[in-house]
């Protein structure tokens, strides 16, 4: 059989060049200033034994934490998915749909626990595509890699929202936009195994892949969105999984909301709260904020986006105004961040070139918005730094007023 890839076992990251830079660049979307990734130190010995003991107390505390924050995101994970797999280009338009399956399942406890899955991907035949029926059907199968503490933490990055039920994976980095690795998301591996078939493959040597997934709010269903960015640090295409974990049938974007262009329904205002956490399996929260977004048309068919974002202790308040022009399924804001309006009530957001913000030692982010009925949404937003690291992760819930 074939194997696909979703997670990788990587080599230390390729970061690069570091230069000095004294401004806290903020991101405009959403208004937080991004942290810096940090790197764990060890403690120096102590020759009090109370301060001993209270470094072993914080160390058990902070592994527990690890240990729960795994637990939860393999439980949000297992089960039998049913689904429809999109690929759009750059502008938002449809490639194709492939109708798949997911399997997922846990063994091991504590530090050993890890997550297997494998993907199905139904091969188009004459029968089958008349029935429609799963058992009759040709599946190919594919491995994906196993999610452990190691890899999760290590090379994912994970931001996780156990409440909120969602959350947001690294696969690669901005830093690997000058010595890039051969691995995409849905493409070949190292071993040289076949490739899935029926499939636009993405670049050979992406430069980086972010999955950010939100659960459906009423029913057992969830929406995984792929930014899938060529070397040059534009993008390749985005991929959404939507998949139902039940024995219902496989789910399908809603078309009916297109509207003449795909921004109609987001406009209007949205009023919701905000959660930031920081990137790794202890995920701790490090902002909460009330916000107020709008979008409207002007006169001139241009988008006009307002954000009011006022910290939870109402300190600090924060507005970004954009204008952005619309072309069929693609906004383009003036600060060169770019909305693909998708069917189905969902955006991808991203910059129109992650190259040139990382070359100019700007922060950047990548967003992904899922409108699932007319008056309530989710975004996540995953940001990295100016090394191209992904350092943390934002949820929105939002309602129409």
């Amino acid at each position: 059989m074939s194997s696909i890839h979703c997670s990788l076992s990587l080599p230390s990251f390729l970061k690069l060049p570091i230069h000095s830079n004294n401004n806290n660049n903020t991101i405009p979307f959403f208004s937080l200033k991004p942290i810096r990734a940090s790197s764990s130190s060890s403690s120096s010995s102590s020759s009090s034994s109370s301060s001993s003991s209270s470094s072993s107390s914080q160390s058990l505390g902070e592994s527990a934490m690890n240990i729960d924050n795994l637990r939860g995101f393999i439980n949000l994970n297992i089960g039998n998915w049913k689904g429809s797999f999109y690929q759009f280009d750059s502008c938002g338009n449809l490639l194709q749909q492939v109708t798949t399956k997911l399997s997922a399942s846990s063994y091991g406890e504590d530090e050993l626990m890890s997550l297997i899955q494998t993907l199905y991907i139904r091969q188009p035949s004459s029968s089958t595509s008349v029935s429609g029926d799963d058992d009759e059907a040709e599946w190919a199968e594919y491995k994906i890699k196993e999610t452990n503490m190691f890899t999760v933490d290590k090379y994912q990055q994970i931001g996780f929202f156990p409440s909120e039920r969602a959350f947001a994976l690294r696969y690669q980095t901005a830093g690997m936009l000058e010595t890039v690795l051969r691995q995409g998301v849905l493409g070949e591996d190292d071993t040289g195994e076949e490739s899935p078939k029926n499939l636009k493959l993405p670049s050979r040597r992406p430069s980086v892949v972010c999955e950010n997934c939100l659960y459906s709010l009423q029913r057992d269903m969830r929406a995984r969105a792929f930014h899938i960015l060529e070397p040059k640090g534009t993008i390749d295409m985005l991929v959404i999984f939507l998949e139902q974990r039940s024995d219902a049938s496989h789910p399908l974007l809603d078309n009916s909301r297109d509207t003449k262009n795909r921004a109609a329904p987001f406009l209007g205002k949205w009023k919701g709260h905000s959660i930031t956490k920081r990137s790794g399996v202890y995920g701790s929260t490090i902002a909460e904020a009330d916000s107020v977004v709008l979008h409207e048309m002007d006169d001139n068919g241009q988008l006009i986006q307002d954000v009011t974002s006022t910290s939870i202790d109402g300190n600090v308040t924060t507005n970004v105004h954009w204008t952005g022009a619309i072309s069929d399924n693609l906004v383009t804001f003036d600060g060169g961040y770019q909305l693909i309006l998708l069917p189905g009530g969902m955006y991808m957001g991203c910059p129109c070139d992650i190259a040139k913000s990382v070359a100019e030692l700007k922060s950047f982010h990548l967003e992904f918005c899922w409108l699932e009925t007319p008056n309530k949404r989710q975004r996540l937003v995953r940001t990295y730094d100016i090394e191209g690291l992904a350092v943390s992760s934002t949820y929105f819930f939002e309602t129409k007023l």
